[in-house]
Order: structure tokens, then sequence, then C-alpha cells
């Protein structure tokens, strides 16, 4: 029988609270914590800290706190990607974000979901489907990404949506729930 963790990382359903999901939160939040604790004028020691954080972080990536993420190691985020201040990412799957990408103020990418039910809700089971940012994309300030989500390569994504589904390459895209308005020439 697979631990929580191994579910979670399966993409199975998982308890939220069991001992070996609750270390590795509270181990990413130690690490945000010195993360967001670090000055502007220490570049070296936040990539140091983002390198031990995250899965994978691509060269000249910029994070600027104060950063939040659940479990940080099924974050990716290639090369050049500028992620502004107040990003939240719950990672309880895996969240790509490609290179060249920018993410606005207050972005929000959230994988997980839970049951509709609230007796089951209460058992704290949850689950989570993966979000894709592909290249080129530029998430605007307030954007929230539902789980299971993939934004195509270069889509921009208008301040305030909420996107719920996927979102095609070279588009612009806003609204709640956010929808394609245009292709980008």
């Amino acid at each position: 029988m697979a631990n929580d963790k191994q579910r979670l990382l399966a993409g199975e359903p998982y308890l939220s609270g069991a001992e070996d999901l609750l270390a590795d939160r509270l181990h990413a939040h130690l690490l945000t914590e010195r993360l967001n604790a670090t000055s502007a004028s220490e570049p070296d020691r936040r990539r140091t800290i983002l390198a031990e954080l995250l899965g994978v972080v691509g060269e000249q990536t910029e994070v600027l706190s104060p950063f939040a993420c659940d479990y940080g190691y099924q974050i990716s985020v290639g090369a050049r990607t500028f992620i502004n201040f107040g990003a939240v990412i719950l990672d309880s799957a895996p969240v790509s974000i490609g290179d060249d990408v920018q993410i606005g103020p207050g972005v929000q990418l959230v994988t997980p979901t839970h049951p509709l039910d609230p007796a089951q809700r209460r058992t704290g089971l949850e689950w989570g489907a993966p979000i894709t940012i592909e290249d080129d994309a530029w998430l605007a300030t307030g954007v929230i990404v539902c789980p299971g989500v993939t934004i195509g390569a270069g889509c921009v994504i208008g301040a305030g949506s909420i996107v719920t589904r996927d979102m095609p390459a070279a588009h612009l895209c806003f609204g709640n729930p956010c929808r394609p308005v245009r292709p980008i020439p």
C-alpha cells in the first residue's frame, strides 16, 4: 500500500494531513520564510534557497518575495522567467512553468482540489491536477489558474482572469471564466 506522499506524486487521492506530507510542507514553508527574509541585495543567497526549494529553476529566473508554495519540489521553472510579488503556487501536482514566462503580482497557480461532499472533505482527502504554463506566456496581475489547466505558448492572460480550462497558444485571453478573445499576431 502506497503512503500519502507516493499517492500525491502518482496523482492519486491522498490525505493532506498525513505525517509525510505535513513534514514536506513544513520544510517548504521554512525555506519560503528564509527566501522571503532575504534582501534584494542577496541574489546569490536567494538563488541557493530557490534551488533547494523548487524542483527546477532555470538560469536567469527571478522570483520576487513574498512567495509561497506547498511543497516546492513539484514546481519547475524555465530559464529567464520572472515571477512577481505575491505569487502563490499550490503544488499538490506538478506545476511546469516554461522559459521566458512573465507572472504578474498576486498570481495563484492552484493544483489541489477537494471532494464536493462535506463529509468526504472533513476526512482531509484531496487530489491534484497538473498546471502547465508554456514558453513565452504572460499572466497579468491577479490571475488565478485552476487545477488541470495548460496555458499555451505565447498566450497572454488578462489581469484578474480566472482560468478554468486550457487556453490556446498565441491568444489574448481574459475574463471570469477566462476565454480566448483573439489571436496575437
